[in-house]
């Protein structure tokens, strides 16, 4: 789909700051930052976007490839300040007067002036040997000590590395650690073929299948100039809330159990386990994969409204059993507190922005598909608080997942040509965990050139570290789960 309401601007370098300025005092928020390699230059990218209505805009500043700098941000934004760490470790461009440029993405074993999207970096050279030590900030004072935590964690979950500064069992401050999965994901989109990209797309980050295929589809079909039709956007939308639905009662089983309340745990794996089966009758896979394309969307099999009726009987009987649970009860209210102001200056987004009452969905801000989806949020901030905003999330997309199925006319739809081929897009797509975005630019042969991805993981994970303050040490595992972020959707 053609976004209209797309406006991409050239500015000076020295023009930046001034005009993010007047951005962010409209109340824009700074979606993504990408950095670019176009061989005689470099380039940075500011996408802003306001919404509803659903509007997005670019400032593009090119840089010289000897002396690539820009002006900080970082006094206006905390995701701009970690935007330019990022655009720093990969591309070089050096932003002036930032406060605080430790390396964010690079780790210490990569080599200095290697920046692996630049268009010479080629493969990566051999890690650095007896590499120094990464610069925790360290917490003095009498009877304080640390405790790390990974990046090797018990069970299965992906690597990241924990640093808590903490007195007897309250934690005064936690750094994390992430980029162990790293995998280069940006670069592998470099040279591919449109088509070929949606299978990295929707690997990105496993239980975001849906969101992160339909958001790089999104931005290819801008760039190419295809209008998708009515029924794919409205299978495109049912598709969506399918993900939302087993996302979310898969973390509120996981919550109780993590309180040691596994027989709720145990009811809403049936819950989930039924929607990932209804995933593989409506795609042919039970992570949504497959089914959406650059140009279309295709199903198998619509979920039957019995089916529906029963998910949504036995959803509430979790619910219920959790919340007839004093422990349960005990143990997430007033835990792991996140406060508005705290969320809205970090730029949380998604659930975990809407527990502590910040009111943005993607889905009305920057809707494809019908408008109209119901605006929830609470102000607890709390373990709780996340945990009701699920349980009401789940109740709304259940009934958007009904109204899809009784309208549905067809199980495909296609796209046809606008005759206007603008060679980037930009696709933006509320996933389960918040706002994915994808940023594609493609070539005179049509393939990508650049692909840029932001995964909501990327702005939620330093609001977990201030949610974390006073939290006892075994609460974390609680707290971490409340806000369930993508190690792989971060790392890229």
């Amino acid at each position: 789909m053609i976004a209209s309401n797309r406006h991409s601007e050239i500015i000076a370098a020295g023009e930046l700051h001034e005009r993010a300025s007047v951005h962010f005092a409209l109340g824009h928020r700074l979606a993504l930052v990408a950095g670019h390699d176009d061989g005689h230059s470099l380039r940075a990218v500011y996408l802003f976007t306001d919404g509803a209505p659903d509007a997005r805009h670019e400032l593009i500043v090119v840089l010289d490839r000897e002396n690539p700098t820009v002006s900080t941000l970082s006094d206006l934004s905390f995701s701009a300040s970690r935007f330019e760490r990022e655009m720093r470790d990969n591309f070089g461009i050096e932003p002036i007067d930032h406060p605080f440029l430790r390396p964010l993405v690079r780790h210490q074993h990569w080599p200095e002036q290697w920046y692996p999207l630049r268009q010479e970096a080629g493969p990566m050279p051999a890690h650095v040997s007896e590499a120094p030590h990464y610069p925790f900030i360290e917490v003095g004072g009498s009877g304080v000590y640390e405790i790390p935590v990974g990046p090797v964690h018990a069970g299965m979950i992906e690597p990241g590395h924990f640093r808590f500064s903490v007195v007897g069992e309250t934690i005064l401050k936690m750094t994390a650690r992430l980029w162990y999965v790293h995998r280069g994901v940006e670069r592998m989109f470099q040279g591919i073929g449109p088509d070929e990209g949606v299978a990295i797309a929707q690997r990105i980050s496993g239980d975001s299948a849906l969101a992160h295929s339909l958001a790089y589809c999104m931005a290819v079909e801008e760039a190419q100039g295809l209008e998708v039709s009515d029924d794919a956007r409205q299978l495109r939308a049912l598709l969506l809330e399918m993900e939302r639905l087993y996302n979310h009662v898969g973390d509120l089983g996981a919550l109780c159990n993590d309180v040691s309340f596994a027989v709720a745990n145990a009811r809403a794996l049936v819950v989930r386990e039924r929607l990932l089966r209804l995933n593989e009758g409506l795609t042919g896979h039970r992570l949504l994969r497959g089914a959406v394309g650059v140009g279309y969307t295709r199903v198998q099999v619509l979920p039957t409204q019995k089916d529906l009726t029963e998910i949504g009987e036995a959803f509430e009987d979790v619910v219920s059993l959790a919340l007839s649970n004093t422990v349960v009860v005990d143990r997430f209210e007033g835990t792991a507190y996140l406060s508005a102001a705290d969320a809205a200056a970090i730029g949380t987004v998604g659930v975990v922005g809407r527990a502590s009452g910040l009111d943005f969905d993607a889905r009305r801000a920057h809707p494809f598909a019908a408008d109209g989806v119901q605006s929830v949020v609470q102000d607890g901030g709390d373990v709780m608080a996340r945990f009701t905003q699920r349980v009401q999330e789940f109740r709304i997309s259940l009934d958007v997942v009904r109204a899809l199925v009784e309208g549905a006319r067809s199980l495909e739809g296609g796209s046809s040509s606008t005759g206007e081929s603008i060679g980037s897009g930009v696709g933006i797509v509320e996933g389960w965990r918040g706002v994915v975005v994808h940023r594609v630019e493609l070539d005179s042969s049509g393939r990508i050139s650049r692909a840029r991805t932001v995964d909501p993981s990327f702005f939620n994970w330093p609001a977990l570290a201030i949610a974390l303050n006073d939290t006892i040490v075994p609460d974390f595992p609680l707290a971490n789960k409340s806000f369930n972020l993508s190690y792989a959707g971060n790392d890229l």
